[in-house]
């Protein structure tokens, strides 16, 4: 069966993309940065760190502003949902910092935030067209949940003693490196 191209997927596909790229690459140049492997890149400004989640709001506020007044093209479109899903990553990424108003940038909240919101972009991104659902979809879709209830249960008493022993480490090394 041949389905139109669907644009509002293709864009979700490149918001999903540039998010999990975004979130990668954040966690592994703070880590450098951190253990002092790569030079110190972060903006201070008077004295203050200005955490990358204040370039995603700034980000955010200009793909926002472009999308309600200018009249874009499908490529102009596509680079608005790549920057969308950057920005996007960037304030997830720092998720536990904001919704505790500071703390450190290893909080567990910011990792199941990108975690959930990652999630509802693949969902958009691949899941089936709701005109073509059938019955053995909701049924994968049901044997899935369970299957990813269980995985996160297992996960979350794992991640809870990995927690115990990595964040530690981790705050150690966020106190130790450049501030």
């Amino acid at each position: 069966m041949n389905i139109p191209h669907s644009p509002a997927r293709h864009l979700a596909r490149l918001t999903f993309l540039a998010f999990l790229l975004t979130f990668i690459a954040s966690r592994t140049l703070v880590i450098l940065i951190m253990t002092r492997r790569m030079p110190d890149l972060f903006l201070h400004a008077g004295g203050t760190h200005v955490h990358h989640l204040n370039y995603g709001i700034l980000l955010l506020s200009a793909v926002a502003a472009v999308l309600l007044f200018a009249k874009l093209n499908d490529t102009q479109r596509s680079v608005c949902a790549v920057i969308y899903g950057f920005a996007t990553a960037l304030i997830f990424d720092e998720f536990g910092m904001w919704l505790h108003l500071g703390g450190s940038y290893w909080q567990r909240a910011s990792f199941d935030a990108v975690t959930v919101v990652l999630g509802v972009f693949g969902l958009l991104a691949f899941m089936p067209r709701w005109q073509r659902l059938r019955a053995h979809h909701f049924i994968t879709a049901g044997l899935l949940i369970v299957a990813v209830a269980s995985f996160y249960l297992l996960l979350f008493k794992s991640l809870k003693h990995a927690n115990d022993k990595l964040i530690p480490r981790l705050i150690d090394i966020e106190q130790r490196g450049p501030q």
